[in-house]
């Protein structure tokens, strides 16, 4: 237990001194690569986010989806890639090589689709080499360039108001 107290501390650590190094791109160039991490413990319409990129016209092999789940056997039941908190090491070290991968994969945007304050989550997203961050989760405002406000279950209402904050800032 004390262990995992030093680990969460060393990820807060390594969470916040990626927020203050992190650049903030001023181009609003045009979305053609879209990753999305998401929190499968939290969705149950995933076929609803993957509908997301046919919305913004993202080609399928510049679409890519990562899940993570707090219990293992969230793991075994996603078509996904689907990674836990084994995954993720003291101050923000990745264990898994497809993680790793995803993560320092070049996208224009970066959807993060999870509602609970969860430390590993905010790491990855954080992690994410990526031009333009978009999330759901408000309580670290810094994490994201766009946050918008819906409810869990409520994908439909987050497609459409993506879509229509996309088009104001000229992303798509």
């Amino acid at each position: 237990m004390i262990l995992k107290g030093f680990r969460e501390k060393s990820n807060k650590k390594y969470f916040n001194k990626m927020l203050v190094n992190r650049k903030v791109s001023n181009t609003s160039k045009t979305i053609e690569s879209l990753g999305v991490i998401l929190n499968i413990d939290e969705v149950s319409n995933i076929e609803a986010i993957k509908s997301i990129s046919k919305l913004l016209n993202i080609r399928p092999n510049s679409f890519k989806i990562i899940t993570y789940s707090e219990a293992d056997q969230g793991i075994e039941a996603s078509e996904f890639p689907c990674y836990s908190p084994k995954d993720i090491g003291w101050s923000g070290k990745i264990k898994n090589v497809e993680l790793e991968m995803f993560l320092n994969t070049k996208f224009d945007a970066l959807i993060s689709y999870y509602f609970t304050d969860n430390l590993d989550l905010k790491v990855l997203t954080a992690a994410a080499n990526v031009d333009f961050k978009i999330g759901v989760l408000q309580e670290e405002q810094r994490l994201n360039d766009l946050i918008i406000n819906v409810n869990p279950e409520a994908i439909e209402v987050f497609k459409k108001e993506l879509l229509k904050y996309l088009s104001i800032l000229k992303r798509i």
